[in-house]
């Protein structure tokens, strides 16, 4: 019998992790070696101990974030990084596949389809949830200009209610700035204001829902 895959669980709720392991543990061909609560800690233990797959959060308020830790992890050569997540939006699914993350699955998956997403991102191979392969498909088949990150983040202000002034205050740029990223938004999203920007990036999963 071949050994079990070797597994570590990034995330920083301590309850979806314990769910997690008992979940793999449970499995003769899987088994949970190490814990982390952000990407730092993950890049730490990585160091010392023997993985076959990252399982990896994205969103984690504090420390290392998950799409920074999948490039940290990729660009060493480290092993495959499934995203396991309960947010399924343009921007996050795009940012974790430039990333290097060999897989994208959220939280709600049946647990054999999990388990099989474990079993192929750990040989490399590509797993999407289906939702996520829809959306992928959907830029392929319907380019459309691409909001770069710092577009993806004014928005998710505005979305939040920020007016100009604050803008520029919570980003450290002027409000000339704001207003030129403002028309370069609606010019790619096809609105005039900013209230059809954030409905446009809302229907199209550019931005989350807050």
């Amino acid at each position: 019998m071949a050994d079990p895959l070797r597994i570590l669980l990034v995330d920083d709720h301590p309850v979806v992790r314990r769910g997690l392991r008992a979940m793999f543990d449970d499995r003769p061909d899987m088994t949970v070696v190490a814990e982390a609560a952000d990407g730092q800690a993950a890049l730490d233990a990585l160091t010392g101990t023997d993985v076959d797959i990252v399982l990896m959060d994205l969103q984690m308020p504090t420390g290392m974030d998950g799409v920074t830790a999948t490039h940290r992890i990729t660009a060493d050569c480290g092993p495959p990084v499934l995203v396991l997540t309960t947010y399924d939006s343009d921007a996050d699914i795009l940012a974790a596949v430039e990333a290097g993350a060999t897989g994208y699955m959220l939280k709600d998956a049946p647990p054999d389809e999990l388990c099989q997403a474990v079993q192929l991102a750990a040989r490399g191979q590509t797993a999407l949830a289906p939702g996520v392969a829809a959306r992928l498909l959907g830029h392929l088949r319907r380019p459309q200009p691409a909001l770069s990150p710092r577009e993806v983040e004014i928005l998710q202000l505005l979305a939040q209610g920020l007016s100009n002034r604050a803008l520029s205050k919570a980003l450290f740029i002027s409000e000339a700035t704001v207003k030129t990223h403002l028309v370069h938004i609606y010019d790619k999203l096809d609105v005039d204001n900013r209230t059809a920007a954030i409905t446009t990036a809302l229907q199209r999963g550019i931005i989350r829902p807050r």
